[in-house]
């Protein structure tokens, strides 16, 4: 147990944090805030004291924050670590089951539980795309059905909510990519799992509550910063898999957007132009940032975490 780290990145997690840090009681648990402006800190610091907190004085993202808890937790001794969201909530067994499977089954290096809504009646909903038909065929088919369920189903991705990670897993792929701010960052990593020959799967004996099925999407405002954010996030997200990368598909892309550029003045249409150049810059921006990511993606070891074995 000592071994195992649970790891939580908050970020004004009030709403979550008791319930979710009290799930973890069994284990040494380690708390990322990135620069909350609510009580999160002096709460978990006041009322779980034997929490270790790392507070930051800006926010980091989800992937950045999860790389100074998982460095942290190595530097302890750890073997295992337990990404958990400060929104999700453990039940007693879902660590010891998937600590058991992950020791019997080495090469599954990213294991999750079932993911549940807060009133514990349906699976939440992005995981229950995770695992659709088309990502794992026998999922659904198994429980409706009423088949003997197979002790893990192999998926290419499932969300960070709740990762138990081995210790195998962060020597060969390295922590969270940091040219992923926040979202994507778990599908990059998933992308690095599958590419140095580790599996990620879903054991469907256990589970965890992910409580935010009552939480409203913002609405993004064509052109805007978070607009453009979305845009570049996506443009690395397809072209820095490691698995798929294709130097000569990336200058494809940005030729592509020279051409849309060319139309815009043909066009007369300025504010078209205005916006795609504005994009294109970030795209080239972009590009050199994956080049440099996939190098290093490609090779094996601790990579952006703060852990050597040689120290």
């Amino acid at each position: 147990m000592m071994k195992t780290f649970v790891i939580i990145v908050t970020y004004n997690g009030m709403p979550w944090i008791k319930r979710c840090l009290e799930s973890c009681d069994k284990y040494s648990t380690v708390v990322i805030d990135n620069d909350s402006n609510d009580e999160t800190v002096a709460f978990v610091k006041k009322q779980f004291p034997e929490v270790k907190v790392l507070v930051q004085d800006k926010n980091l993202g989800f992937g950045q924050a999860n790389n100074l808890g998982i460095s942290y937790a190595l530097k302890k001794g750890a073997e295992h670590v337990f990404l958990l969201n400060q929104d999700a909530y453990l039940f007693p067994d879902t660590i010891e089951v998937l600590l058991d499977f992950q020791k019997r089954n080495p090469l599954y290096w990213v294991l999750s539980p079932l993911h549940v809504q807060g009133d514990e009646k349906r699976l939440d909903r992005k995981f229950s795309n995770y695992m659709s038909f088309d990502k794992n065929p026998d999922f659904y088919s198994d429980f409706v059905l009423g088949n003997t369920l197979k002790e893990v189903y192999p998926v290419p991705f499932v969300n960070a909510a709740a990762w138990l990670l081995s210790k195998k897993c962060l020597a060969t792929v390295g922590g969270f990519d940091p040219i992923f701010y926040h979202y994507c960052e778990d599908d990059n990593y998933c992308q690095r799992v599958l590419y140095h020959g580790g599996n990620v799967g879903v054991v469907p004996t256990t589970k965890v509550i992910h409580d935010r099925e009552n939480r409203k999407s913002q609405l993004i405002k064509p052109f805007s910063e978070a607009y453009y954010s979305n845009k570049v996030r996506q443009f690395k997200y397809i072209h820095a898999n490691v698995n798929s990368f294709n130097e000569a598909g990336l200058n494809r892309k940005l030729e592509f957007y020279k051409k849309l550029l060319i139309k815009a003045i043909l066009k007369g249409s300025l504010s078209q132009f205005v916006y795609l150049k504005q994009e294109l810059k970030l795209i080239k921006q972009a590009k050199l940032e994956i080049v440099e990511s996939v190098r290093k993606n490609r090779t094996k070891g601790f990579t952006y975490l703060s852990f050597s074995e040689n120290k």
